[in-house]
């Protein structure tokens, strides 16, 4: 299930938390992602596994598969798909939370 939230909220969160809010953040884009595009990918608690024990570098793969997640979803709703995976890709390398605003937006549009 897709939830609504809003984007400023989440990044008042995570400077307040110090970027606690943000790894839960991580862990509820990741399953809303799978459940909108419809399969079983990598569920959110695993994807925040990959990441921490990769030191932040399974996050670059993640922020790609959800662009292209979200191009299934959007495609499959009849609706225009832009090449999100790259975009998502290039803004995590100068700051992950503006990848997970712009995936939250997209999720906004689709719930």
């Amino acid at each position: 299930m897709i939830k609504q939230r809003s984007i400023a909220l989440c990044i008042i969160f995570s400077l307040i938390t110090c970027g606690i809010y943000e790894l839960y953040w991580l862990v509820c884009l990741t399953d809303e992602t799978n459940a909108a595009a419809g399969e079983s990918g990598t569920s959110g608690v695993m994807a925040l596994v990959f990441t921490l024990v990769t030191c932040g570098i399974y996050g670059f793969y993640w922020a790609y598969k959800c662009g292209e997640k979200l191009d299934q979803a959007k495609t499959s709703r009849g609706m225009a798909a832009s090449n999100g995976g790259i975009l998502y890709l290039i803004l995590y390398l100068f700051g992950g939370i503006i990848a997970l605003a712009l995936i939250q937006n997209e999720l906004n549009k689709l719930a």
